[in-house]
């Protein structure tokens, strides 16, 4: 589908002209003319991003969060994500096109409110939708008339009808008439210089024509797409359909390299030889577990609906059970590594390489290494670790995380430790100094696959 094609009083959707009302109308002239205040709620690995989309595209934009620390800093000129630079934050500032604040009384500010907010999981893996709800109620505070406003957030499908729209409602003011309402699910991929916020394409659904057709074109003046569907439910189910994709087949790996593992075969080389494939194969890979906001977290959200529809997601639900057994394999791999050497796990010097969910960033929400951590320590292991984007354990919900400080890897430390564990596969790693140094190296990346000097330290997980 196409960017949407915009007329003076009306928009061109499926054919099908979508006439605007008053407030509608002045709102699309405003988003055309770039005079629109985009207001974007949550400035973290999603909304930092956005912002810099719609900036860059010539938008005014307010950034609110509740974290005083990031609008302090964003204020400052400074930023807490790698992938947005300080100098980029500063030349916003001078050029007065973006401001942070944490009152949410300014809501009102802002001509569309674009919500990207956390969604996480309570301690019975069940949906914890507080931070919606909660800022929901902020913008219904100081809901005013023309005002659009998009959910982001990942979630299970009815969300934005059931749950943000009874909140909006409470006002008095009506969804597609006073105000307008849509799902457009967060797509961000931290670390891949190939897509920005700007060049994936953004699946959008209203609450009606209306709301749709302003979503559209808010989108598409600083979006490379727009996919327009049905209902904000289409665009519910295809965020959570999206990540529940990725969590099934990295199971599915997962556990083929358990099986593989048995019989002395290599997953990682059969992984590179079906990928050959032209057709009817995409290559996912194994790991020591599921990192990041979203394959961990989101498929669980649509097995708790299922569960009010009467159904049971197994798939889901056994892949769940496969992804989250991996750190427990990787630490029983190490425990047999270990013994073979006559030592147990209690007291070895563990170094664990990575602790960012993945690859080349500073992203280390629900990352895999911090369950391997709570595993180590149980066992009594001396532990350290090392990454280059994260040089301080934050603190991390349902792990207790050890106050501790990147270490540089020098040979000596090296040396010194029983067994590096690389968790993480940083391109910024010289594997071949990291395992000339070491005494044994456990792999569960295949990073070490080009190291030809010293592979009889190397072993797998």
């Amino acid at each position: 589908m196409a960017t949407v094609c915009v007329e003076p009083a009306s928009v061109t959707m499926s054919e099908t002209p979508v006439l605007l009302n008053p407030l509608a109308r002045q709102l699309s002239e405003k988003i055309r003319n770039r005079t629109a205040k985009i207001g974007v709620v949550g400035l973290g690995y999603v909304g930092l991003p956005l912002i810099s989309a719609f900036v860059k595209s010539g938008f005014q934009a307010i950034g609110y969060d509740i974290d005083e620390r990031k609008v302090n800093a964003l204020q400052a000129g400074q930023s807490y994500i790698k992938h947005i630079k300080a100098e980029t934050i500063q030349e916003w500032n001078e050029l007065q096109q973006f401001e942070a604040t944490a009152d949410m009384r300014r809501l009102a500010d802002a001509d569309t409110i674009l919500i990207c907010v956390p969604t996480p999981l309570s301690e019975s893996r069940d949906p914890d939708l507080t931070y919606v709800e909660n800022t929901a109620k902020y913008i219904a505070a100081t809901l005013r008339k023309g005002q659009l406003i998009v959910l982001e957030s990942t979630t299970y499908p009815t969300t934005t009808r059931d749950v943000v729209l009874p909140i909006l409602e409470a006002t008095g003011l009506k969804a597609g008439e006073d105000y307008f309402l849509a799902f457009s699910p967060e797509r961000e991929d931290p670390g891949n210089p190939k897509f920005s916020a700007a060049g994936i394409p953004k699946v959008v659904g209203g609450y009606d024509p209306q709301s749709s057709v302003l979503a559209q074109e808010l989108y598409g003046s600083a979006i490379v797409q727009v996919v327009p569907v049905s209902s904000m439910e289409v665009a519910e189910a295809c965020k959570i359909l999206e990540n529940t994709y990725r969590c099934v087949n990295i199971a599915l790996v997962n556990e083929l390299k358990m099986l593989f593992d048995k019989m002395g075969i290599d997953v990682w080389e059969v992984i590179d030889a079906a990928k050959t494939k032209p057709f009817g194969f995409q290559a996912f890979y194994p790991g020591p577990g599921l990192g990041g906001h979203c394959i961990p977290i989101d498929p669980y959200y649509l097995t708790w609906v299922a569960r009010k529809y009467g159904m049971a997601t197994r798939f889901i639900e056994l892949a769940g059970e496969v992804n989250t057994h991996m750190p427990e394999y990787v630490i029983h791999k190490l425990a047999e590594r270990l013994n073979d050497i006559g030592k147990p796990i209690k007291n070895s010097k563990v170094l664990m390489l990575g602790v960012a969910y993945k690859k080349d960033v500073d992203d280390p929400r629900e990352s895999p290494s911090f369950e391997l951590m709570d595993l180590l320590r149980e066992r009594g292991a001396l532990l350290t670790y090392n990454d280059p984007w994260v040089p301080k354990l934050p603190q991390v919900r349902h792990h207790n995380v050890p106050d501790m400080d990147s270490t540089p890897l020098t040979p000596e430390f090296l040396a010194s430790q029983d067994v590096v564990l690389i968790a993480t596969d940083h391109s910024a790693y010289n594997y071949d100094f990291i395992v000339q140094h070491s005494s044994l190296v456990l792999d569960t990346r295949n990073a070490t696959k080009n190291v030809t000097v010293g592979r009889e330290k190397i072993f797998k997980a």
